[in-house]
């Protein structure tokens, strides 16, 4: 297997820092950026975060021209908190009301209802968020007329630089052997990521947490490599989900791969989750997973 391309494409298309907020703002040249928040029971960590965008880049500096948060069939306050730190909150618009697309049907939404030229895509769960974080994600998209996405990669405290479970264990042995010319990624399935809307609009998107390295494939297949990069956040903390939740992200995420590079429309997994009843004894639950490619967010009109 050559790896040259990968090699060539991290040396070129890596970008570690950001350029001064005046430059971006001058660099928009016309265009409209709008960020946008996936969220699901995330009132504890969304207001902070939505404040501080719109403190730092809308009122202080007008790099953003929106913030938009699809909120993503909460149980909690998620939504009113957004919509009191600032945010224009959206519902997630399911394509099938009985199937729950999860964060890839909430991102589908966001792009269909968007009002900017240009996209940012946050993880609502962060903290510690720092403003920054946008700036070094769609500066090079907007310096750079060639580029179409932008994805993010940093340090988690807990890691040693690379990606998350999820991506070492399942995306990574998946671009290995079907998609090398990804290897130069360092966290393809990062949520943050910058992207020029009319590049996705007409593209489908892969359901729940494929989505991420679903919209990597779709980007690379249609308008090649070098219309993507990626940027350095530095140190990033979030949230950590449990083994039993990271095995049904690894389902979707590998189901990504076969949905986009195979062509097919469905993927369907069924497993068995060892748990433990009420009284300690063992038991296994039975779970299915299904994982879809869903309309075009453009399809909704």
């Amino acid at each position: 297997m050559d790896l040259s391309e990968a090699r060539r494409w991290f040396e070129t298309r890596t970008f570690d820092a950001s350029s001064p907020l005046g430059d971006l703002v001058d660099a928009k040249a016309g265009r409209r950026v709008t960020v946008i928040l996936p969220a699901r029971d995330e009132a504890a960590t969304i207001g902070a975060i939505v404040q501080r965008v719109r403190t730092a880049l809308c009122d202080l500096v007008p790099l953003v021209d929106e913030v938009v948060v699809v909120d993503s069939r909460s149980g909690d306050a998620t939504a009113q908190v957004a919509r009191d730190a600032g945010a224009s909150v959206i519902t997630v618009a399911d394509p099938d009301p009985a199937f729950d697309g999860g964060k890839g049907a909430a991102m589908r939404t966001g792009i269909a209802r968007m009002q900017g030229d240009v996209g940012v895509f946050l993880d609502a769960d962060v903290t510690g968020f720092d403003p920054a974080f946008v700036a070094r994600l769609v500066g090079p998209l907007l310096r750079e007329p060639s580029l179409v996405l932008v994805k993010a990669f940093y340090d988690r405290p807990t890691h040693d630089g690379g990606g998350g479970r999820v991506t070492e264990l399942a995306a990574r042995p998946e671009i290995v052997r079907r998609a090398p010319e990804l290897g130069g990624f360092v966290q393809p399935l990062a949520g943050e990521c910058a992207f020029v809307r009319d590049a996705f609009v007409d593209l489908p998107v892969v359901s729940g947490y494929g989505v991420d390295v679903g919209m990597l494939l779709h980007a690379v297949r249609k308008h090649g490599l070098d219309a993507t990069a990626q940027a350095d956040l530095g140190r990033r903390e979030h949230q950590h989900q449990g083994l039993t939740a990271l095995g049904r992200m690894a389902l979707q995420v590998r189901a990504a791969f076969d949905l986009v590079l195979e062509g097919r429309d469905v993927v369907v997994d069924e497993r068995w989750v060892p748990t433990r009843r009420a009284d300690g004894t063992p038991d296994l639950v039975a779970e299915r997973v299904e994982t879809r490619l869903l309309p075009p967010p453009g399809a909704d009109g």
